[in-house]
């Protein structure tokens, strides 16, 4: 089940506004909620009757589902449109890392599978993560960012000047681009395996949509930071930051892709 249409245009109609830069940084699925227009105490997330529908919000404080039980609620089939993703895709991570104890990457599965997976398991839209990994990696696993000369923030097995970049290393890595230097107990498995790309990335979003990420109103901001905001903690995934300009930008550039549906498109599709 996807948004209804009206919701669909009251999302739009919110549009304000990847980890960090930068200084860079159901109830089943089928939970829709239109969090950017909600406090903290103003909505409860309403269960759609469909247990294999669209996986939406989930509010804050909201009961988030198992790794087992997003598992049995994934909608398989169909080709994977990112094959070199396959041995990613394949693997799983027993390594825990302290500061994202919940991510497990216990998924295997095409890419938007894994996608639908972790959606469900951290209350976040689907196609709104469609979209998000778009953004930062077109949806390749593979996919290296942030170059940088400071070998000692190089991606593991990735050190200065392996990729054909001289004087230069990748600090990010994977789906999500996570970032090594916030990353540092989680960027091998981020690296290795797509599951637990998605799952250390929206932990680290999951935290800051429920209000523990209170450092924001402590740097530069556009905004006082709050908990409830879904759109606010995907452009601090970008910068960083709360609402600053390079943060709604960021924020922009993603809900552009969430209305285009980029992931359906022929380019999109095609890509190599």
């Amino acid at each position: 089940m996807h948004l209804p249409a009206t919701l669909r245009r009251a999302l739009t109609r919110t549009r304000t506004g990847r980890g960090w830069r930068r200084p860079r940084h159901l109830a089943l699925a089928s939970i829709t909620l239109l969090v950017a227009q909600c406090g903290p105490t103003e909505c409860a997330p309403v269960p759609a009757p469909a247990p294999a529908g669209h996986f939406g919000w989930i509010g804050v404080g909201g009961a988030l589902p198992s790794d087992a039980d997003c598992a049995g609620a994934v909608r398989r089939g169909g080709l994977d449109i990112r094959p070199g993703n396959a041995g990613a895709n394949a693997t799983t991570w027993r390594a825990g890392s302290g500061t994202y104890p919940r991510a497990t990457g216990s998924f295997t599965g095409t890419t938007d599978e894994i996608i639908q997976w972790a959606a469900c398991k951290w209350g976040f839209d689907e196609d709104a993560l469609r979209a998000q990994v778009a953004k930062e990696s077109y949806w390749m696993q593979t996919s290296l960012g942030d170059w940088t000369t400071n070998g000692r923030v190089c991606a593991p097995g990735h050190p200065i000047g392996a990729d054909g970049r001289a004087g230069q290393c990748p600090e990010s890595v994977g789906l999500m681009q996570v970032r090594t230097q916030y990353f540092r107990d989680a960027v091998d498995g981020s690296l290795h395996s797509s599951a637990y790309n998605l799952d250390v990335a929206l932990h680290a979003w999951r935290n800051c949509y429920e209000g523990r990420d209170t450092w924001l109103n402590t740097v530069d901001r556009g905004r006082d930071y709050a908990a409830g905001d879904a759109w606010g903690c995907v452009g601090k995934w970008f910068s960083g930051r709360w609402y600053t300009a390079e943060s709604t930008t960021y924020i922009d550039a993603v809900q552009r892709y969430l209305t285009d549906r980029i992931w359906e498109t022929t380019g999109f599709i095609d890509h190599r």
